[in-house]
């Protein structure tokens, strides 16, 4: 990765972990960071390694993973422009949970660790939405868990592709196309299933028309289809 120190308070402002601060707050934040770049495949940071710095991405999208005790890769998200990650580096002797890798060419915000604890202490509104985001993402795992514990894989993959829609979903004419370089390896990895399983549920969804897939690439043609999929509700009634 390379990286730059600068100045530019504009892309803060479309940060959420930042709203509310004024001119001359956002000012000083962006000073106290640095912009690094990350081609696609680089990696942000590993599962174990000290967390030393936390990151808001400004381009491309990343993809958060996560190490099993058992050795199995499983994908618990992706992140996009104006969000943030690794806010763990405000605790000391930290090490991150997750590795983040960027899935297409990156550029982010950065501050090392002693900067981003100067800013929780010079802002509490700061330190406060750093626990809610900790918090936050500690239920969402669990949320995750339970899912690969308990639920179909039908529900999983259906799930899996309506929290993407929401992310990063792009209307189309036909449809709704998920912005982000997305491979079936990735749907298994995010499902806790296999590659045969996912390839065999897009196929038969496309033979049903809900969506289309393509190298990296997937159109969702009918989201109402995908979400009762994912609620586990009943077909509709034919008459």
């Amino acid at each position: 990765m390379t990286e730059k120190a600068t100045t530019d308070q504009q892309p803060l402002h479309n940060v959420r972990f930042f709203q509310g601060l004024d001119s001359a707050a956002l000012a000083m934040i962006a000073q106290a960071s640095r912009k690094q770049r990350a081609p696609r495949d680089a990696f942000f940071f590993t599962q174990d390694e000290p967390a030393t710095t936390f990151y808001v991405l400004i381009a491309g999208q990343a993809r958060l993973s996560q190490i099993t005790p058992e050795g199995r890769q499983v994908i618990l998200g992706f992140v996009g422009p104006n969000q943030e990650v690794g806010i763990v580096a405000a605790i000391e002797q930290a090490t991150y949970p997750l590795s983040l890798q960027a899935v297409t060419d990156c550029e982010a915000l950065a501050w090392g660790s002693a900067a981003l604890v100067r800013l929780l202490e010079q802002y509490p509104i700061l330190a406060l939405r750093a626990l809610r985001m900790v918090t936050g993402r500690f239920v969402q795992l669990q949320n995750r868990y339970r899912e690969l514990a308990t639920e179909r894989v039908e529900r999983r993959i259906a799930r899996a592709l309506l929290r993407l829609v929401e992310q990063a979903g792009q209307c189309e004419r036909v449809g709704v196309r998920i912005d982000l370089p997305l491979s079936r390896q990735d749907l298994a990895e995010m499902t806790g299933t296999t590659l045969y399983t996912v390839s065999r549920t897009l196929s038969q969804w496309e033979r049903q028309g809900f969506l289309e897939t393509g190298r990296e690439r997937v159109l969702i043609r009918v989201p109402q289809e995908l979400n009762r999929i994912a609620e586990d509700l009943p077909e509709a009634s034919s008459s």
